[in-house]
């Protein structure tokens, strides 16, 4: 299941907390910030598509992820590589080097890390 984009921005910001209160959550937003109603919507709808839990502490709500980052944007990632890419990992990986304008130590370092990778292998 994917979020919305309002979804995706609200989770950045309790993926970056860890677990938050209401409050919390609009503290984190930048100006203008939404309406409360707006986060409480928002919420009620990740919580019923298993993306966020809470825990009630009197009438106060501290939410927390049930999926971690790495594992949503692999996910993600997966998605994209299948639907855009013919599910090939090598044409997502020449469109990503040769559509970016990465410099040469960049470019290096993606080596470094696909050698290492091949050394685990």
């Amino acid at each position: 299941m994917k979020l919305t984009k309002s979804e995706e921005q609200l989770m950045q910001h309790l993926w970056k907390l860890e677990k938050a209160f209401m409050k919390d959550l609009l503290e984190a937003y930048p100006e203008p910030k939404p309406a409360n109603t707006t986060v409480a919507t928002l919420l009620k709808r990740m919580i019923d598509k298993g993306f966020v839990a809470y825990k009630t502490f009197g009438n106060s709500r501290e939410y927390y992820p049930l999926v971690q980052k790495k594992d949503y944007f692999a996910k993600h990632i997966r998605g994209l590589i299948k639907n855009f890419f013919n599910n090939s990992p090598a044409q997502f990986a020449s469109f990503f080097t040769n559509s970016t304008n990465l410099s040469r130590e960049e470019l290096e370092d993606l080596k470094s890390m696909i050698d290492n990778k091949l050394d685990e292998k």
